[in-house]
């Protein structure tokens, strides 16, 4: 596929995503998110990639849905693209590898259900994050209302969804609704040196404990745990698993195969 609205590198197991519409602050329209859809696919089939960053550059992640494309569309488009929207923002989400969202400047609407799809979340310093849907007779249709209360509690959840205020990076963080703030100067660097770190672990172990804590969110904690002791005994016959304890009882840096 031609991606116009994305752009996309790997270097040493590790995959940046950068959304690439600057003169409308990275608004998704339904063409981004076909891209943003059809490139998960190729990071998923491809082995190399073991980490995956997705931001919007150092000046903006997403300010959300773009209005304009947003209100010319019938009832029956509107349908198309939030399904289109779950597609790819659940590909995110599922993606078996970790995935971390570099947040700078604005992470509104669907940007911000983008952010939350990912399994970490860094921002800069002054970053806004918020749901303001409400602001124009809406609610979020791309996640947020199902994602959001289960990160932060329905407390905060209901707050930011009912009052459409958004929060800067120091309250989000309070919150638990990002991991980490930085210097916007050293966003994007922290995300690589973060993801690096991740790739250089056990894939096989990253990909099973992803699952496991996807998995919490639709079962009872009775299925979850045995979900988890199975996985975890099958991991215990992986050659990673192996080389992970040997490596310990010989006082050296493992080195992982994801087999």
């Amino acid at each position: 596929m031609d991606y116009k609205h994305l752009l996309f590198e790997k270097t040493d197991g590790v995959a940046i995503i950068t959304l690439n519409r600057p003169q409308v602050l990275n608004a998704l329209n339904d063409r981004m998110l076909e891209e943003l859809s059809a490139l998960m696919d190729e990071i998923a089939g491809d082995n190399e990639i073991k980490a995956l960053v997705i931001t919007g550059g150092s000046n903006v992640f997403a300010a959300g849905a773009d209005i304009s494309f947003m209100s010319s569309i019938s009832p029956l488009e509107a349908e198309k693209f939030i399904i289109l929207a779950h597609e790819a923002i659940n590909k995110v989400a599922d993606l078996d590898k970790p995935v971390i969202a570099a947040i700078a400047g604005l992470a509104l609407g669907g940007g911000c259900e983008l952010a939350l799809s990912c399994d970490l979340r860094i921002a800069a310093e002054g970053s806004q994050l918020g749901l303001p849907e409400i602001n124009l007779g809406l609610y979020p249709g791309g996640g947020g209302t199902q994602r959001l209360a289960r990160l932060v509690g329905p407390g905060w959840a209901k707050h930011l969804l009912m009052t459409g205020k958004p929060v800067d990076s120091k309250t989000a963080f309070q919150i638990g609704l990002i991991t980490k703030i930085v210097p916007a100067e050293n966003l994007i660097e922290e995300s690589k040196k973060l993801a690096a770190e991740l790739a250089a672990k056990s894939q096989t172990a990253m990909r099973l404990m992803k699952k496991a804590i996807n998995y919490s969110e639709y079962v009872d904690l009775a299925s979850g745990l045995l979900f988890e002791q199975k996985t975890w005994a099958f991991l215990m016959s992986t050659e990673d698993a192996h080389e992970g304890l040997t490596a310990f009882l010989e006082k050296r840096k493992p080195v992982f195969k994801g087999k």
